[in-house]
């Protein structure tokens, strides 16, 4: 068999000079072209869930939001596992699954226990979001704003409408979490007496404001 390569090879040498440099080339190409890192993406599939309570600590949130969401995302078909962060003002669960599995396939899987999971959280928590899809090697930067002149909730609301939006504009970023400070809200304390003299209850007051915030064109 040796012998039938080696006389095929002498017979056609044309060929095999041609095969050895587009071979040569080829390597070199790929040499080139291949890529390069120092810490390589052998992240496997995953899910994150996200959900903001701005008036909770890490341990209300970690017993109230955290706790309760991964009792209904537990046992989803495909998933290997599941892993959580509580933090001041927000819940984070990252659930794991399967390399073979499709990343879209697995959103839907946890999107349709998200949609039984409000009825586990308490009343005034936003609902849980998904977070945009990303490997488990991206890179997370913490941006702080601070200033003595200015209190947390206007701290609170240059990192929401200022700092924010700004940063959504740069390439390279999925995601941008708030957390920390002061929400700004608009309060309405009814007086009882005064209620009482105009024979009007708070569910008055709460209707009015609702047909005030509404957009009439």
């Amino acid at each position: 068999m040796l012998n039938r390569i080696v006389d095929w090879s002498i017979h056609n040498r044309l060929f095999v000079v041609f095969a050895a440099i587009a071979l040569i080339l080829a390597g070199v190409y790929s040499a080139i072209t291949l890529p390069i890192d120092a810490v390589p993406d052998i992240s496997g599939k995953q899910v994150v869930v996200n959900t903001a309570a701005p008036a909770l600590g890490p341990q209300e949130v970690e017993l109230q939001i955290t706790q309760p969401l991964e009792t209904v995302l537990s046992g989803i078909p495909e998933s290997t596992g599941m892993r959580s962060i509580s933090q001041f003002g927000l819940s984070q669960i990252t659930v794991l699954f399967e390399d073979s599995t499709d990343v879209y396939w697995a959103r839907q899987q946890v999107n349709e226990r998200l949609s039984e999971a409000k009825e586990a959280l308490p009343p005034g928590i936003e609902s849980p979001t998904l977070a945009p899809i990303a490997t488990g090697l991206g890179e997370i930067y913490y941006v702080f704003v601070e200033g003595e002149k200015f209190s947390l909730m206007e701290r609170r609301s240059i990192l929401d409408w200022q700092v924010k939006p700004r940063l959504r504009t740069v390439r390279g970023i999925i995601e941008i979490n708030s957390f920390g400070g002061h929400v700004k809200q608009y309060q309405v304390l009814a007086d009882p007496e005064k209620l009482r003299a105009h024979d009007l209850q708070l569910a008055d007051v709460r209707d009015a404001l609702q047909r005030n915030n509404r957009n009439a064109g």
